[in-house]
């Protein structure tokens, strides 16, 4: 079995036509369509590369030895395979002739995350308040779900929310691919493995979700969801661990709440959709929705309390901060703010009964006490 130091050595050979890229810190993407288009991401903006591989079989080598430093196959039966360099970051192959312009193999680079809420602040993604708000609901073990379109920063968000759990808990993360680093001393992480050649081994993140129920979970995080597993998670929520945090594709909090529902339906319990549905409304307490702008940023663009369904059997949301957009800046970047509606949620004195008066600055229009 090669160690991770030839892996590194034989993957930078192999991935040498893309390296200047891959060692560029400012670049977060490389994007690898056939031997001659290369594009990467840079500040939020797509550029396209004068890189070049020089041959095919130069490319389809390094997909093969990315694939198999993660303990998968791609070509044959595996159209496709998601995977990771040694270095943590993430990569997804997918090979022909299910990919018409040759091997593409998309590079979402790992860095290290040293960044919080406070960062998120800094960079505009949050107001001072929404993210007091965040932190609290965080403390006060509220459901939260990511919504967000692909590379909208959904698992940085997720990373920079998980600084704010409590030292004290034990925290279990479950992912696809290892990617969540979160900062506190207690956290257990759970990997699924795709099946052996013979079709033995799998194990799936349903399977790690059963796994940590079992483990005395203070806390759990799953990357995301995008299958069965969904019902696991919300039935969960629902029966005594609550404080789960995840995140799923979806445009907008409703639309993250029928997603769920539909993954809920693809797992393998019969299950009615009305049934599906009244699990989805009582799990989510709140969704954070994230977006990426034209100018590169992105941004939260809304803060929305989950409530239940209505008299139709409707998801029932309500915005509790929303992004105003305030115009344009000189260079094309967005200007606006993340700003409270003036909604007060229905956990608004919940933060005074379990004694988080401390924690209360700028949300006190937000978190009163019952009178």
């Amino acid at each position: 079995m090669k160690t991770k130091e030839i892996y590194t050595q034989s993957i930078r050979y192999f991935l040498a036509p893309v390296l200047p890229l891959l060692d560029d810190a400012d670049i977060s993407e490389v994007q690898i369509n056939g031997i001659e288009n290369i594009y990467y991401e840079k500040h939020g903006q797509l550029h396209r590369s004068e890189y070049r591989f020089p041959s095919e079989h130069l490319l389809r080598s390094a997909a093969t030895n990315i694939a198999e430093y993660s303990n998968r196959r791609v070509g044959g039966k595996n159209h496709s395979v998601d995977a990771r360099l040694p270095d943590g970051s993430r990569v997804h192959i997918i090979v022909p002739p299910s990919s018409r312009i040759g091997i593409c193999i998309s590079i979402r680079k790992f860095k290290k995350s040293t960044f919080n809420i406070e960062s998120l602040i800094q960079w505009g993604s949050l107001s001072p308040m929404a993210a007091e708000f965040l932190r609290i609901a965080i403390l006060l073990h509220k459901n939260i779900i990511i919504s967000g379109g692909t590379g909208t920063g959904k698992t940085s968000l997720l990373n920079a929310l998980s600084s704010t759990i409590s030292e004290h808990e034990r925290v279990i993360v479950i992912e696809d691919s290892s990617e969540l680093q979160l900062q506190q001393p207690h956290v257990i992480y759970l990997e699924a493995q795709p099946p052996q050649p013979d079709g033995t081994g799998q194990v799936t993140i349903r399977d790690l979700f059963v796994d940590s129920l079992r483990m005395r979970p203070d806390r759990i995080v799953i990357g995301e969801v995008r299958r069965g597993e969904a019902l696991d998670l919300i039935q969960s929520m629902i029966s005594g661990h609550s404080g789960s945090m995840t995140t799923v594709h979806a445009n907008t909090p409703r639309d993250a709440a029928i997603r769920l529902e539909t993954l809920s339906l693809m797992s393998d319990v019969s299950l009615p959709v009305y049934v599906a549905r009244a699990q989805v409304a009582s799990a989510i307490h709140l969704v954070i929705q994230i977006e990426r702008f034209a100018d590169g940023s992105r941004k939260v663009t809304y803060i929305t309390e989950g409530l239940g369904l209505d008299e139709k059997n409707n998801y029932q949301f309500q915005n509790i901060f929303h992004f105003v957009h305030q115009g344009w800046e000189s260079g094309g970047k967005i200007k606006g703010t993340l700003a409270a509606t003036g909604y007060q949620p229905s956990f608004t004195s919940e933060p005074y009964f379990f004694g988080l008066d401390d924690k209360i600055v700028e949300t006190k229009d937000i978190f009163q006490k019952e009178t």
